[in-house]
């Protein structure tokens, strides 16, 4: 099977569990898992791109929390959040000078991550439980690059060529592939 259908098969299969499993069992949102996912494609595959991406991604979400939370110690008022929020994005650019976290999109997916699951649970930055959206979101950041890794692992399996000589009989030393 040739690659993109390899893929396109993994991720649409993936992608449906991976509705289920946040509906139903890791209750996080879906578009978080699905930008986490991106991504992780987006930082090159493989497992360094998992760890370079979810790297980003929870530095995105660490800078997201500070940000919300000292506008909100700021007051709360619009100025207080532009400037929250314009420090917060300058300091996401700041961070690719480590190299792991190069890829200065991916933390961008964090910080935009968090603010989207603020404004999609309804909890913000104060709440003190396992419901807080920095939490929710980096939940959702690692379920979404272990998705990643996993699509692009079955897409690999699935095109993998069997070791075959052209006549269909097993490849040998004297009868290669």
């Amino acid at each position: 099977m040739d690659s993109r259908t390899a893929l396109t098969l993994s991720i649409g299969v993936l992608g449906g569990v991976a509705v289920a499993l946040t509906a139903e069992i890791i209750t996080v949102p879906i578009w978080v898992v699905f930008l986490a996912w991106a991504s992780f494609f987006f930082v090159g595959g493989g497992p360094t791109a998992w760890v370079r991406s979810v790297a980003s991604n929870l530095t995105g979400v660490v800078i997201a929390s500070a940000s919300l939370f000292a506008a909100y110690l700021l007051g709360g008022s619009l100025l207080a959040v532009a400037v929250a929020v314009g420090v917060g994005s300058a300091l996401m650019v700041q961070a690719s000078w480590v190299g792991l976290l190069s890829t200065t999109p991916a933390v961008v997916v964090g910080f935009a991550s968090t603010v989207s699951t603020v404004a999609g649970t309804g909890n913000d930055v104060t709440v003190t439980t396992i419901s807080h959206p920095g939490l929710v979101a980096a939940v959702a950041c690692v379920l979404g690059a272990s998705f990643g890794l996993l699509s692009e692992y079955l897409a690999t399996a699935m095109t993998a060529k069997s070791a075959t000589a052209p006549d269909g009989t097993p490849a040998t030393e004297g009868n290669p592939a």
